[in-house]
């Protein structure tokens, strides 16, 4: 029985102290990027920096927000991926269920 308290005592004290390490690392990971916050602001100002680009290869791997659906495509649609950072890059989702509607206009053709 005292094996047993003992064990538990030490599991529990390794457990508090492996906390305390996770928090305080969390504390001091928070405390240097708040530090370097401002000089990322400055840097940025002064080399006039616009977004984010991850590649600088192709215009459609460089902000996926910027490319549109067809860029990777445009040689033609079978044509291989020639990019390395094009097969790094998910592509979007598509939504199957889109519809397209052609509406006449009153009093003209279309």
């Amino acid at each position: 029985m005292m094996y047993c308290r003992m064990f538990l005592g030490t599991i529990l004290l390794l457990l508090s102290v492996t906390t305390g390490i996770f928090f305080w690392a969390d504390r001091q990971v928070a405390t240097q990027a708040q530090s370097l916050t401002s000089a990322r602001r400055e840097m940025v100002r002064q080399l006039q920096l616009t977004d984010l680009a991850i590649w600088t290869e192709a215009r459609y791997s460089r902000h996926p927000s910027q490319a549109d659906l067809f860029t990777p495509f445009q040689e033609f649609p079978g044509a291989l991926e020639h990019f390395p950072a094009g097969s790094l890059l998910a592509p979007p989702s598509f939504n199957l269920n889109t519809q397209l509607k052609v509406a006449l206009r009153a009093g003209g053709k279309s």
